[in-house]
């Protein structure tokens, strides 16, 4: 170490100091929910402890560099990316280091949080509507792609690209492995692109074929529809689809658990009052499946992906009247 106190030297290696904040990226606790379930053997992988607040920017810093790699991205290009917002702070954390423009384009059932926070970050926000088919030009994924077309911009594209999945298959993975010491019996997680299911699932697959896979549904999603008719809107936000993304692999998952948008929301608050740990509403999604399983399999170690915090939500699920509008009452 050079210099003495007061004395700064840009060469110190000893010292915790990341040089930007995409180091920071990854490297989540894992948390005893205790107190939603006693017996123990439920934890959550809190992914709200990354930089910027959810487990998207594993998968943001990986297209982006994979494009990067291909010679996809030039500087001054404009990343285009349809989003329900997290992943769109995870590239905007990027594009903000690389020297990068980004456009998000949401659905307008996501939050006004997730809105201007993506304008904080310095990304141009177009707000498409929710309720018409994948591809209606209107709607944000063809808004996406038309944009996309355009000279010098660039769509990522997190349900095809291949740099989703296997962000989760050399981080989120071996880092639940290593964090449960092998012991895990049971992963359970949301499934909305694909990527963290599929990534997580096929590492300790690899490890231990023995591991169960569970993937959590939101009621009206493709994943878990049994005909056309079941496929309805729902007001969980970053989970389930209408399509089935590239980034998918459906053969890892063993079983699926189905929640409506009142168990989620109502787990949602509880997990917050109960355990201290502010979760957004496809972590309470995840945590109500999760709790299922753990109840059925005292003997497992349930390890259940907690995508991001409650932040986002302040104006919608932790507000009882929104709740109450939506008729689902003020929660618990």
């Amino acid at each position: 170490m050079q210099g003495g106190p007061g004395q700064w030297s840009p060469n110190l290696t000893v010292v915790d100091i990341r040089p930007d904040i995409l180091s920071a990226i990854g490297d989540t606790p894992l948390v005893r929910l205790a107190r939603v379930h006693p017996p123990g053997n439920l934890v959550a992988k809190v992914e709200s402890m990354n930089p910027g607040g959810s487990i998207k920017e594993r998968i943001g810093l990986g297209m982006i560099e994979r494009a990067e790699r291909m010679g996809l991205l030039h500087p001054g290009d404009t990343i285009v990316e349809p989003t329900s917002g997290n992943t769109g702070v995870g590239l905007a954390m990027v594009a903000a280091l690389r020297g990068y423009r980004l456009i998000a384009v949401m659905a307008d059932k996501q939050s006004k949080e997730k809105q201007d926070l993506l304008r904080a970050y310095g990304a141009e926000v177009v707000v498409c509507p929710t309720a018409v088919a994948p591809d209606d030009p209107r709607s944000y994924y063809s808004v996406a792609a038309e944009l996309a077309s355009r000279p010098g911009h660039f769509r990522p594209d997190q349900y095809s690209n291949p740099a989703n999945p296997d962000a989760h298959y050399r981080t989120t993975g071996p880092e639940i492995w290593r964090q449960t010491d092998g012991q895990i019996g049971v992963l359970v997680a949301g499934v909305g692109t694909g990527g963290t299911i599929t990534g997580v699932a096929r590492f300790l697959k690899e490890q231990n074929p023995d591991v169960r896979i569970v993937g959590v549904d939101p009621r009206g999603s493709i994943f878990t529809a049994t005909g056309p008719a079941d496929v309805t809107a729902y007001l969980t936000e970053g989970v389930g689809e209408d399509f089935w993304p590239d980034t998918f692999d459906r053969a890892l998952v063993d079983e699926y658990e189905v929640v409506t948008d009142g168990e989620a929301f109502a787990m949602t608050r509880r997990v917050t009052r109960e355990e201290g740990i502010l979760v957004g509403g496809s972590g309470g999604m995840a945590i109500e499946g999760a709790l299922r399983v753990a109840r059925r399999m005292p003997a497992e170690l349930v390890v259940v992906v907690v995508p991001d915090g409650g932040r986002n939500y302040l104006s919608k699920i932790f507000d009882d009247a929104w709740m109450r509008d939506h008729g689902f009452g003020e929660g618990t």
